[in-house]
């Protein structure tokens, strides 16, 4: 892997972190510290939502972290509070943003900083949502993490893990208009028409937690009891026809789009159809874009797909019936390239092997624009690992 430079380059970090009422906020900042090889380069400026009364972190003395204090009723969501923190951004040399519940791997400055290196972009984006973790549990990493050496093109953009050059702060401020849903993919589309490009790492860079349950969340207490400005759902709707409108159509200004590129370039990038509301079967494989070209009316090919399976008990092994911890279900196009996978597990296993039904049966709806040619039902057993497939062509209805 490349190194960096950093002793003669000295990059700052301008780390941008959104907190409504998250007792995880001081142990995040913390971490955040404790794992940089170069914490004294870094910048937080955080929009501390919070409850009268709530006691301030002991991070928030650090002269390196900044606090815009706001009160819950005064906030008006994740966007909001991430728009005002770029209000703070001093011409630092790179932007992270984070949320307030991560925790990091050790030197992950440098692995950001190496990552957008080896992007070999003059503008690159580094985003992926974190691996998840419990602030109760140790966490882990993606097994196969070493096999891979540098980002890969990726096509949308996670809010809670989402690196940049500095330069991004004023090319693409964040639209305080928006609420949550639709945050994400604005925020990919927006990048890249500004000429920004979209990598995932190939490195374990943070862990995020996911759940939300051991805190209060903004559309809980934005509701019209509580006596706020603007209940949530009102602001919730305006932001998504706001989102719906960047998204089929498009403008170019402050909080719009970018004149690098347009958002039909975005759409054959990416294999997504924002009008007619489809993804290409290439996307739906998680295949690294730019996406080969396509007809141009693969979207109007695009169907929803209604399949049922039938498995007869007697194709299935002992193990499958009797100690899976789930079955893979895939659905394959003529070539065999797998078109929609759903796995049974859980709850939907136990009924479909305690009901007694002979043969077994199993539905699964999605969407593609090839024909589906085949299923494949692949048990897999803790004690043995993966059981023989079961693959049959799919009957036509």
């Amino acid at each position: 892997m490349r190194a960096i430079p950093l002793e003669e380059a000295r990059e700052t970090i301008f780390i941008s972190v959104a907190a409504y009422r998250d007792p995880e906020l001081g142990p995040t900042i913390d971490d955040c510290l404790a794992k940089a090889r170069y914490p004294d380069r870094l910048r937080f400026v955080v929009c501390w939502q919070h409850d009268v009364g709530d006691a301030p972190p002991a991070c928030f003395q650090d002269e390196r972290v900044t606090v815009v204090q706001v009160g819950w009723r005064q906030s008006r969501g994740a966007c909001w509070a991430r728009a005002e923190i770029m209000k703070c951004w001093d011409d630092e040399d790179w932007y992270l943003q984070i949320d307030s519940h991560h925790r990091f791997v050790e030197g992950w400055d440098v692995l950001l900083l190496e990552q957008a290196a080896l992007s070999g972009s003059p503008k690159p984006v580094v985003t992926a949502y974190g691996v998840p973790y419990s602030p109760i549990f140790r966490p882990g990493y993606f097994a196969d993490w070493k096999d891979r050496v540098a980002p890969l093109r990726g096509r949308y953009a996670s809010a809670h893990l989402f690196f940049a050059p500095g330069s991004f702060v004023r090319d693409v401020p964040y639209d305080p208009n928006l609420y949550f849903i639709g945050e994400e993919i604005t925020l990919a589309v927006r990048a890249f028409t500004h000429g920004y490009d979209l990598f995932e790492p190939s490195r374990l860079i943070a862990w995020h937690e996911y759940s939300r349950q051991y805190r209060p969340k903004h559309w809980d207490d934005h509701i019209t009891e509580n006596q706020v400005d603007m209940p949530w759902h009102t602001r919730d709707a305006l932001s998504r026809a706001r989102v719906r409108g960047l998204l089929e159509s498009p403008w170019v200004g402050e909080f719009g789009c970018g004149a690098s590129r347009t958002i039909a370039d975005y759409e054959a990038y990416s294999g997504i159809s924002f009008r007619s509301w489809r993804v290409q079967d290439y996307t739906r494989r998680n295949l690294e874009p730019p996406n080969p070209p396509a007809d141009d009316d693969w979207a109007q090919r695009t169907v929803v797909r209604q399949l049922r399976i039938l498995l007869d008990p007697a194709d299935l092994p002992g193990p499958a019936l009797q100690s899976p911890l789930f079955w893979y279900v895939g659905f394959h196009n003529s070539d065999g390239q797998e078109l929609f996978r759903q796995d049974v597990s859980g709850t939907e296993l136990q009924q479909l092997l305690g009901n007694g039904q002979t043969p077994i049966a199993l539905s699964r709806r999605f969407e593609s624009t090839a024909e589906p040619a085949t299923w494949t039902v692949m048990p897999y057993v803790a004690a043995t690992g993966w059981l023989a497939p079961i693959t049959r062509p799919v009957m036509s209805r």
